[in-house]
């Protein structure tokens, strides 16, 4: 990224340039190619054009596709083959993907042809770049994809507008695309040879929904360690399980990172249980919370490997390579197939079910008066029996994590043969990246009922302490933030409006930001 440009060469996308992208405005970070990526896909063009004149056979380039890989294609029907399958292919089904997801999914397609091996033309790759920064955003059904050979259908629909088809969303109205082009005074492309494969044939979408969601589960991690903590001083807890020797006997590096960070949230807490002999030990969901959570924190760190990697690989087939003496080999193979974001995907996947597991469990305590060894009234209230509390905030949390056990069940152990059973290994990769998502989603509400939960376990723990006991230096600004918009509920009251002001605090990392105050006043981050 150089100020404000995104400059693509098909090798050093970064993750953070591709969230810039998607979040941003059309324009602001604008995209450009970089000079060397402009000849290495002029190149490949010609060398395409080079193939067709001597007549030589390759598959997409003068074949038909999957299970038609064997019907040669006449040089005068090559381009015609071209439009044929973004028309034949763009089949897609479901919610179309958000503006954000729609942005990431052409900014990795546009940097996976800047490579130069995909053999589509100048003129075509930077159309695509131009609707990215013109903010031309193409309609995408989120549901057709098997994840190999990647993902065609939605790439399809990414790619109809080029050539005047299909309907975009262009400064907020959606319209045809044809529309669009005439006010802009472009011309609809006409594709040529390979152009309609290097377009449809790859990773672009699982990969851009594995990017964006590895962001958020990376957010949702860190509110989980602010969530565990307030919840863990409302309890009455102890940090004693969180000391440094016993996690360097067990050296899972990002358990020990988690203990730490979950030592500096609590640091000078009042709220905290010294050493009793009457109770020398929590429960596993406040005790075991460096090694669930760093647990998750690895499938993250897994996840941000894989992405990173494949934002900046070649995805679809056949290859083109040009050699320095100008010679030209087409090669065959499966780099669409979504195997290896699939597993990461479902991995992560799993992996945040789990912190919605743990905060439900947590929830649960902080509701339940037995649980809580009755430091807490029954359901967070006064007059039990007349109010009913957070009763009914814990089953909603309870309902959440159930729907994640189903969700986390792994897309990517599925398969199912098509194209005539040429293609008889499928990835299900958008499968697993669509339940991700979904369990994001849910892991996300499941800490802001949590953290709700647990503000008003702390103001009952200051009925007892008095009103000048301190919170721990992370979670003691959290706290307050939280009361900046959600007041005490002394009785029943409707609580959906405060749930749903608690869900965007989380969701736009407030509550991150608020518990990395301390850090920046120490000097430093949390």
């Amino acid at each position: 990224m150089s100020g404000d440009e995104v400059l693509l060469d098909g090798a050093s996308l970064t993750i953070e340039q591709v969230l810039a992208v998607a979040y941003g405005q059309p324009g602001n970070p604008a995209v450009r190619l970089t000079p060397v990526a402009r000849e290495r896909v002029t190149r490949a063009a010609q060398a395409i054009q080079d193939l067709l004149a001597r007549g030589v056979v390759a598959y997409g380039i003068t074949t038909g596709f999957g299970a038609f890989k064997d019907r040669v294609i006449a040089s005068e029907q090559v381009e015609q083959l071209q439009y044929n399958i973004l028309v034949s292919h763009a089949v897609g089904v479901g919610p179309v993907f958000d503006l954000p997801t729609t942005r990431a999914i052409m900014l990795i397609r546009a940097n996976t042809l800047a490579r130069g091996h995909s053999g589509v033309r100048l003129e075509t790759l930077e159309r695509l770049i131009d609707m990215l920064n013109y903010g031309i955003h193409p309609r995408i059904p989120s549901k057709g994809s098997l994840g190999a050979s990647g993902d065609l259908a939605p790439l399809a629909h990414m790619a109809l507008p080029m050539l005047g088809l299909g309907e975009v969303e262009w400064h907020g109205e959606v319209m045809p695309a044809t529309v669009v082009l005439q006010r802009l005074g472009w011309q609809p492309l006409h594709l040529a040879a390979k152009e309609g494969l290097a377009l449809t044939n790859g990773t672009a979408v699982m990969c851009a929904l594995g990017v964006l969601e590895t962001a958020r589960a990376e957010l949702l991690s860190a509110t989980a360690d602010i969530a565990g903590c307030l919840s863990l001083e409302a309890l009455h807890g102890t940090p004693a399980a969180f000391d440094p020797r016993l996690h360097e006997l067990r050296p899972f590096p990002r358990q020990i990172e988690c203990a730490a960070h979950l030592r500096d949230l609590l640091a000078g807490s009042e709220f905290v249980r010294t050493n009793d002999p009457r109770h020398v030990q929590d429960a596993y969901t406040l005790r075991c919370i460096p090694q669930v959570h760093g647990a998750v924190r690895d499938a993250i760190a897994y996840a941000r490997w894989v992405f990173s990697i494949e934002l900046n690989a070649v995805t679809d087939n056949p290859l083109i390579f040009v050699d320095d003496d100008g010679r030209v080999e087409v090669i065959s193979g499966g780099n669409f197939h979504g195997e290896p974001l699939a597993i990461a995907l479902d991995y992560l996947g799993l992996a945040v079910a789990e912190l919605g597991n743990i905060a439900e469990r947590r929830l649960m305590r902080l509701t339940d008066e037995a649980s809580n060894t009755h430091v807490l009234p029954a359901f967070l209230t006064h007059d039990g029996g007349l109010n009913s509390g957070f009763m009914i905030v814990q089953y909603t949390a309870a309902a959440l994590a159930t729907e994640n056990k189903v969700l986390a069940h792994p897309a990517s152990v599925d398969s199912i043969p098509t194209s005539a059973n040429v293609e008889d290994h499928v990835s299900m990769g958008l499968t697993a990246g669509l339940k991700l998502r979904s369990i994001l989603d849910n892991v996300a509400q499941i800490l802001a009922l949590e953290l709700f939960a647990a503000a008003q376990g702390i103001d009952f723990r200051r009925q007892a302490l008095g009103a000048a006991a301190r919170l721990g230096r992370g979670t003691g600004p959290v706290y307050e933030l939280i009361r900046q918009h959600i007041p005490f509920i002394a009785e029943d009251t409707l609580l959906h409006p405060y749930i749903i002001t608690m869900s965007e605090l989380v969701a736009k990392g407030k509550i991150v930001a608020a518990a990395q105050m301390y850090g920046m006043r120490a000097g430093g981050g949390c």
